[in-house]
């Protein structure tokens, strides 16, 4: 049996969506697979075994927002995954190491095993310089250093799986990649897991609509936009049978409940903190529009949002900001605003606020491009076809030996 070590270091698994389908997806090819991610207070086990993957979780000092706690966080994390490493080898072995960024310094500790014949994938999420830029408005040294670890990441990798077209674009002239090498796999949610159930009725508090946010709470990811959206539609706009339900956690949480606060909105917001399963389902289920308050700048111009298909998923209708790669997959059944701002963030939510047949046609091409475009068994296959070279790969290295 071909076997798979996956690490990703700034989320648990299975809490990671994408690295869950993508565990599952080569369990299912016949691949045995580990994990090594961290721990959380949600995910505390340091090791547990779940529908036949092992999952090996390791500690990590703090919850990193400045450079130097990211080195202290990266530093850490590095010794505990080449330390894990050894144990999965030890425990049941590998034959390839995925993985997956942030950082792009996973590879240091991959390249010792390189050298006893093990291949390296480098499951590409995140586009980290120009994350850099958009965390801290500058280049400098360090946007440099993280060019360099990319590069290093790419010459390292045996296979590269892009996470969208546009990353794929980037592995190939900013890494120097053969297009043969190259896969992009969409993180689009099985449809399996993801579904409409009844809607929690305690959120909606007796809103007529309900603006919807899910995902990580971070400083790039623009859920202070989405409350000074609330701010300019309440305020501004007169609308009080309207409120927001932002679902997640992160370093910026505080931030953004404190801004509400600031702007006196604090009644029109619930924060419902980290959320799974059934409950999350009835979160998301109680969203009458997804809100993408991702602000534009060259890194979220190139990732794609996990919200594009988890609210297409359930018909609910997406307002975004002119973001490339959010168009490209949300085409005409999304709402974009005009300009890169709250304010016109809140005017692209009017319509769809104010007429509930626009809202519900909206939903309707939502839901269409999901059925006709979003299909996790289309991604999954390409990224076990990819995998499929080191079973070839290792079959001539037992007729060599033999």
């Amino acid at each position: 049996m071909p076997s798979c070590v996956i690490i990703v270091e700034n989320l648990p698994v299975p809490f990671d969506r994408r690295v869950w389908q993508e565990a599952c997806a080569l369990r299912d090819a016949g691949w045995e697979v580990s994990v090594i991610c961290p721990k959380t207070e949600q995910y505390p086990e340091k090791f547990e075994i779940i529908d036949d993957i092992e999952i090996f979780r390791h500690p990590l000092p703090l919850e990193a927002r400045g450079k130097l706690a990211f080195i202290a966080e990266y530093s850490v994390a590095l010794f505990y995954e080449f330390t894990l490493l050894f144990k999965v080898l030890r425990r049941r072995g590998f034959d390839v190491i995925q993985a997956c960024n942030p950082p792009d310094l996973i590879f240091l500790v991959a390249l010792p095993f390189k050298l006893l014949g093990k291949s390296f994938v480098f499951d590409h999420h995140d586009v980290s310089p120009e994350l850099y830029v958009a965390k801290y408005q500058r280049r400098g040294f360090f946007f440099h250093l993280l060019r360099l670890a990319e590069r290093l990441t790419f010459l390292t990798a045996d296979l590269v799986i892009s996470s969208n077209e546009t990353h794929r674009e980037l592995a190939m002239s900013r890494g120097g990649k053969n297009g043969d090498d190259v896969v992009s796999v969409y993180s689009i949610p099985d449809k399996s897991r993801i579904r409409r159930v009844a809607p929690n009725l305690e959120l909606r508090a007796g809103a007529r609509v309900v603006l919807g946010y899910v995902g990580i709470i971070a400083d790039q990811d623009g859920v202070d936009h989405l409350i000074r959206c609330v701010h300019q539609l309440v305020k501004v706009h007169a609308l009080s049978d309207i409120k927001a339900v932002v679902v997640g956690d992160g370093p910026a949480l505080e931030m953004v409940k404190s801004l509400a606060a600031e702007l006196k909105i604090e009644d029109f917001v619930t924060f419902t903190g980290y959320l799974r399963g059934e409950h999350l389902l009835s979160a998301l289920s109680t969203f009458d529009i997804g809100i993408i308050p991702d602000p534009v700048n060259d890194y979220n111009d190139k990732i794609s949002m996990n919200k594009v298909f988890e609210y297409s998923a359930l018909g609910i209708p997406s307002v975004s900001y002119d973001l490339r790669e959010t168009k490209r997959l949300l085409k005409s059944a999304g709402r974009y605003a005009d300009a890169p701002t709250p304010e016109a963030l809140a005017r692209a939510c009017l319509t769809l606020i104010t007429d509930d047949n626009a809202r519900a046609e909206a939903g309707h091409r939502a839901k269409a491009l999901a059925e006709a475009d979003f299909n996790w068994e289309h991604e999954a296959q390409k990224y076990v076809s990819a995998y499929s070279r080191f079973l070839k790969q290792e079959e001539v290295s037992l007729q060599t030996g033999a």
